[in-house]
């Protein structure tokens, strides 16, 4: 279990943690979001021990994480922290950089162990390729595979996936938390990226101004977010009032995702279309409601400045 007990941490006077605390059990899977600058990276850091916290503690199990005015080497062995900047040795082959810090006395074993990782991100054919011959999204994933090599409890991973190409992000991301799960491997990934959260993270630590906003599973979380600041982590998100989208008085408001609102010919509730974004599968529609932008999803491109009907989805008015 990793605890995280009040911990702040600043930049010469800048604050950018203050009285953080959480627990991970073993084996779980952490999202780590916010806006840029809240504090996601220096606090995997912390935990790595590449920084010193100004107070606070963090244990790891039972022992406690000294950082680096105690350690003569930072970071901690039994941890693993993939950052940004990878780490790796341009002039030697990928296999090579894999296998780095593997025993070198039973050489079969290194050499089935450097396959394994291979094959988890896709890279076998790159095996004898030097590193400096590789793109971005290659020596990430390299980085990756070498960073698991000699099985760390607990990885900690810096927005593991942003150069990857989107065809290959989704089976690495499979292939990734599928090998942790089944190796009882605790990790907490720092991202943006909403894919990253919604299908592999067990619970997600949203973080704002340094500070920890909730911490939550992460479908409870995405289905009933705390606040808009939340919700918009995920993506497009629409604040209404209540008065203006049912037939009720109050004057709250509630959070409604673009696949919440729903076109309906007969409805009473009118928005008037700004723009329409083909995304794919259906196409974003942009209107003005209530003398507001909004956001909502359709199977087609609805033209400029046509008045249409809208409504919440009938699982929207369970919820308010």
């Amino acid at each position: 279990m990793l605890t995280v007990d009040n911990i702040s941490f600043a930049y010469d006077t800048t604050p950018v943690l203050k009285n953080v605390s959480f627990t991970i059990p073993k084996g779980q899977h952490i999202a780590l979001i916010g806006a840029s600058g809240c504090g996601k990276s220096t606090l995997l850091k912390i935990i790595y021990g590449l920084l010193h916290v100004d107070q606070g503690a963090l244990f790891w199990r039972e022992k406690k994480l000294l950082g680096p005015l105690h350690n003569l080497v930072p970071g901690e062995e039994n941890m693993k922290y993939l950052s940004q900047g990878f780490e790796l040795q341009s002039y030697c082959t990928v296999a090579e950089n894999i296998g780095q810090y593997l025993s070198n006395f039973e050489p079969k074993l290194k050499q089935g162990r450097v396959q394994e990782l291979l094959e988890i991100v896709e890279m076998i054919d790159f095996a004898n390729i030097k590193v400096e011959n590789l793109s971005g999204g290659q020596k990430q994933r390299v980085a990756l595979a070498k960073a698991l090599a000699k099985k760390p409890e607990l990885l900690l991973l810096d927005e593991p996936f942003h150069n990857i190409d989107n065809f290959r992000r989704s089976s690495l991301r499979r292939n990734l938390f599928r090998y942790l799960k089944r190796n009882k491997i605790t990790s907490i990934t720092a991202t943006h990226d909403k894919t990253d959260i919604l299908s592999f993270a067990d619970e997600t630590i949203v973080i704002k101004q340094g500070k920890i906003v909730t911490k939550q599973k992460t479908e409870s979380l995405y289905q009933n977010p705390t606040n808009y600041y939340v919700a918009s982590l995920f993506g497009e998100v629409n604040e209404l009032k209540l008065s203006s989208c049912t037939a009720s008085d109050s004057q709250d408001t509630i959070l409604v995702y673009p696949h919440e609102i729903t076109v309906d010919l007969d409805s009473q509730i009118k928005a008037r279309v700004k723009n329409s974004y083909f995304n794919g599968s259906h196409y974003l529609i942009e209107a003005i409601f209530d003398n507001s932008i909004i956001f909502f999803e359709h199977h087609t491109k609805l033209e400029s400045q046509e008045m249409i009907g809208i409504q919440l989805t009938q699982k929207v008015l369970s919820r308010i």
